[in-house]
């Protein structure tokens, strides 16, 4: 999976959680609040694995241009 799927399921697993969680709240549903709550940890976990691969692919690509420039 690509660092901008993870981020963009990331993005809607917060924001599903988040509603989830809200209504939880709203209806007195425990259940519900804490399945909320839950994705929101995952999305914001899937949120970060997309910007650690983006961060390793420009770390590689710099590192790259580097050694491909160290011999000019």
């Amino acid at each position: 999976m690509s660092s901008t799927d993870d981020k963009i399921r990331g993005s809607v697993n917060d924001a599903v959680g988040n509603v989830k969680k809200n209504v939880g709240n709203a209806t007195d549903n425990e259940e519900m609040e804490s399945e909320g709550e839950s994705q929101q940890v995952k999305g914001k976990a899937q949120k970060a694995i997309g910007n650690a691969k983006d961060a390793i692919s420009n770390a590689v690509d710099s590192v790259s241009k580097a050694v491909k420039n160290s011999g000019d």
